[in-house]
């Protein structure tokens, strides 16, 4: 028969493990980056996360109400991994890929979101990554070119020419 002092420890024990099974389970969601010349830089969410960090509130046409995305502009992911060339291809899990020239994405936007409403996305909730835009601050960021490249279950981005 364990005592209270042993209970406690192995509640203590079995939550630790929880907490660490979820880190290490959101550490498993990995966004791959390929240059053109083949090199690949991957970026588990604990780097997109010691990142810079974007925060910006907007409806969307596939939410039911305004929703707080947080995450790393993807220009910063692009610096972070040297990649040049024209355009990304950017692809999900399901393999639905778009392309974006590289020199219609700003410095703030879009952002590879890694949260919403604070919270870490399932693959189930559009997660675990989803190219996002302020979609409310423009009207040009309410087309279906940027609606096409905002591309959820975000997994690869990949330099072309």
């Amino acid at each position: 028969m364990l005592g209270r002092t042993s209970m406690f420890g192995a509640a203590m024990a079995v939550a630790l493990l929880a907490q660490s099974s979820t880190a290490m389970a959101q550490d498993a969601w990995v966004l791959t980056v390929t240059g053109t010349n083949g090199a690949e830089t991957s970026f588990a969410l604990s780097d997109l996360d010691a990142m810079e960090q974007a925060e910006f509130t907007t409806s969307t046409i596939w939410t039911d109400e305004d929703v707080a995305f947080s995450g790393v502009p993807l220009r910063a992911i692009l610096s972070a991994a040297e990649i040049e060339g024209t355009s990304l291809s950017m692809i999900a899990l399901n393999d639905y890929a778009v392309e974006m020239p590289l020199d219609e994405i700003g410095d703030d936007f879009p952002i590879v979101a890694t949260r919403m409403d604070g919270e870490t996305m399932s693959v189930r909730d559009k997660g675990p990554f989803w190219v996002v835009y302020p979609y409310d601050a423009d009207p040009e960021f309410q087309t279906e070119t940027i609606y096409a490249r905002s591309i959820w279950q975000l997994n690869r981005l990949s330099a072309i020419d």
